[in-house]
C-alpha cells in the first residue's frame, strides 16, 4: 500500500501528515508506525521513517525530530543531530533538513515562512498548547527572518471536541490561565467536559500572530484506518500504539 500524505494549500513547501496507511508494522502498530519510542521492532519503524525520508526528499538521517515531552521548548537546527534533544519543537533554515513531530491524538503543526526560507514543526498537546509551546516556535522561527504576518501554520490530524471527554480539575487549569479558555469546552456526561483542542491550538497560533492558522479537520480518534490513537488505545486496553509523524522540508 503506498503512503497517505495529507497537505495544505496553505504552505508553500514540501510538508505531509502521514496517515498510518503504507507501512510495514503489524499488530495494533499496523502500518506506518514511526514512533522509536514504541513498542515495536526497531527495525521495522526505522523502514518506516525511511519511507517517510523519502516522500520527503531526504536521506533518512536528514528526518530530524525531537525527545518530546509535553513542554514550551523549541529548538533551532541547522545539521543531523546525533542525539534527539528534550524539546516539543524545532525550526530551520536550512535546505535539505526535514523538521518532524510525532502524534497521536495531540497536534502536529507544520509552520512555513515560504518568502523567508524559515520552517517549523511543533508538537502541541493541551499541556504544550496551554504552556506556550505555538508561540516558542513562532519566536524561534522569527529569530531565523520569519516574520509573523507571512508565517502559514497548519495543525494536522488531531483529537477533535466530540472525542475529547475530561474532568472538572483539567477545565480548571485553563481557567486558571485565562477564564476566556471556557469557550473551548462544553457539557458531557456528569461533571465530565468535552474539550476542542484544535480550537484552542487555532486561538493560540492567531495569539501568536502568525499570518493563517488552519486544521485538516481530521479527528485522530474517529478514524482508526488512518489514524493511530493513544485515547483509543487506552479505551481498547491495547498494550500500546502507534505514532502518526508530520515532516516539512524547504
Amino acid at each position: 500500500m503506498t503512503l497517505e500524505i495529507l497537505t495544505s494549500d496553505a504552505i508553500g513547501t514540501t510538508h505531509g501528515f502521514f496517515t498510518r496507511r503504507g507501512g510495514a508494522s503489524s499488530g495494533v502498530f499496523a502500518g506506518l508506525n514511526c514512533g522509536q519510542g514504541s513498542t515495536d521492532q526497531a527495525e521495522i519503524v526505522a523502514i518506516n521513517r525511511a519511507r517517510v525520508a523519502e516522500a520527503m526528499g531526504v536521506a533518512p538521517d536528514h528526518l530530524l525530530g525531537v525527545h518530546q515531552i509535553h513542554s514550551s521548548t523549541a529548538i533551532t537546527v541547522d545539521a543531523p543531530m546525533a542525539e534527539k534533544p528534550r524539546a516539543d519543537a524545532l525550526v530551520t533554515a536550512t535546505p535539505g533538513l526535514a523538521l518532524s513531530v510525532l502524534s497521536a491524538d495531540c497536534q502536529p503543526v507544520l509552520f512555513a515562512d515560504a518568502e523567508a526560507g524559515v520552517i517549523g514543526a511543533a508538537h502541541a498537546g493541551w499541556r504544550g498548547a496551554l504552556d506556550g509551546v505555538l508561540h516558542s516556535t513562532v519566536d524561534a522561527m522569527e529569530q531565523l527572518g520569519a516574520k509573523r504576518e507571512n508565517i502559514v501554520a497548519v495543525i494536522g490530524p488531531a483529537i477533535s471536541q466530540a472525542a475529547y471527554e475530561v474532568g472538572p480539575e483539567f477545565l480548571d487549569s485553563f481557567m486558571a490561565e485565562d477564564p476566556e479558555y471556557a469557550r473551548y469546552f462544553i457539557n458531557g456526561e456528569g461533571d465530565r467536559m468535552m474539550f476542542d483542542l484544535p480550537g484552542f491550538g487555532l486561538n493560540r497560533l492567531r495569539a501568536a500572530g502568525v499570518g493563517h492558522a488552519e486544521w485538516t479537520r481530521h479527528c485522530t480518534f474517529s478514524d482508526s484506518d488512518r489514524f493511530y490513537s493513544y485515547r483509543r488505545t487506552t479505551h481498547a486496553k491495547e498494550a500500546d500504539y502507534g505514532r502518526l509523524i508530520a515532516a516539512i522540508t524547504l
